[in-house]
């Protein structure tokens, strides 16, 4: 559905985007990682035809954006970081000026536009100017605009910026069943967002693809070991002794817990094992009581921060922003 292939582009001396190439298959809610200045704006903007491309190609669903641009943009749905709003319209106003743009027929511009502000759930607000709404609204009023038409690749920039707990639920939600029939293509800085949505995840560093695979596959990439933490009753010198018989184990270490006469004991072994049940047996058969035992593994953060840890780049992405950021969240809603 989307093909990137050797993608450049430069600004001036400053590499954004470095030879990249990636495949994004129908139906796949792909998330799109990275550090400021990785790449990820640039990479967006090129794939919906906001910017042109330096080196490489970018199909798709069969059409190059360079050669046949209206028929790729036809097929994409993009929500910026920034919505780029008409704050002097009402909501309803702008749906329908952003359908007439999507050339959706007129016959059905109505029917699309109340789909899409029902989904968002801002059917209460349409008579509303866009200037008098809350940046959450906004928000909501930006992603409406998106997936007018209902276009078969949806492109989102941070779509839940601004939202409050109970509106990013919605969002998530509304993403997932989006993905059932739709490709999506997910930039967030919430990575467990990432893990909860997307089912492949692809990571920049340096305008450069440096990890790629589902949210599973990344994490046991960082799991050659395990940690089973226990807090148990028992005084140092008798988990310790228990640690010492425990088979299968790299390492442990005993110490002191913040509850009077307890210790907690911390159990490194293979990731690819599991020790919980022979561990719990071990300290059960020695008389301590076990109060609790959490195993820890790496999560899509640790994984990140592990792959571009040494990404000190300055935010080149920012050179590809059209838009005047607005951070006044002042309104009535």
């Amino acid at each position: 559905m989307i093909e990137v292939r050797n993608l450049t582009k430069k600004y001036g001396d400053n590499i954004a985007v470095n030879d990249l190439s990636f495949t994004v298959e129908k139906g796949r809610i792909c998330g799109l990682l990275g550090p400021n200045g990785a790449g990820k704006t640039t990479t967006m903007n090129i794939i919906t035809g906001y910017l042109a491309t330096g080196e490489g190609d970018v199909i798709i669903d069969g059409h190059d954006i360079l050669e046949e641009p209206e028929e790729a943009r036809a097929c994409i749905g993009y929500l910026p970081e920034i919505p780029p709003l008409y704050p002097e319209m009402t909501v309803r106003e702008y749906l329908c000026f952003a359908a007439e743009l999507k050339r959706i027929p007129k016959k059905d511009r109505i029917r699309a536009v109340e789909e899409a502000e029902g989904m968002l759930k801002i059917e209460d607000v349409s008579e509303r100017l866009i200037k008098n709404l809350s940046k959450g609204y906004r928000q909501r009023v930006g992603f409406a605009q998106a997936i007018l038409g209902m276009p078969e690749i949806l492109i989102l920039d941070e779509p839940t910026v601004g939202l409050d707990p109970k509106q990013i639920i919605e969002i998530r939600s509304l993403i997932k069943k989006l993905g059932e029939d739709h490709t999506i293509i997910l930039s967030s800085h919430i990575l467990s967002e990432v893990s909860e949505i997307c089912d492949h995840v692809m990571i920049l560093s340096g305008g450069r693809l440096i990890a790629s695979g589902a949210p599973d596959e990344l994490m046991k990439m960082m799991e050659p070991e395990k940690t089973l933490r226990l807090t148990i009753k028992a005084d140092e010198s008798t988990a310790k002794g228990i640690a010492d018989g425990l088979e299968d184990v790299d390492d442990y270490e005993v110490s002191g817990s913040e509850e009077d006469g307890t210790v907690t004991v911390s159990v490194k072994y293979d990731g690819e094992k599991d020790l919980r049940e022979s561990v719990s047996a071990a300290f059960a058969a020695g008389g301590c009581t076990i109060l609790s035992m959490n195993e820890e593994r790496a999560s899509l953060e640790d994984v990140f921060l592990e792959l571009t840890e040494n990404d000190g780049q300055e935010d080149t992405d920012t050179e590809a922003d059209c838009c005047v950021r607005e951070d006044s969240d002042e309104g009535d809603i």
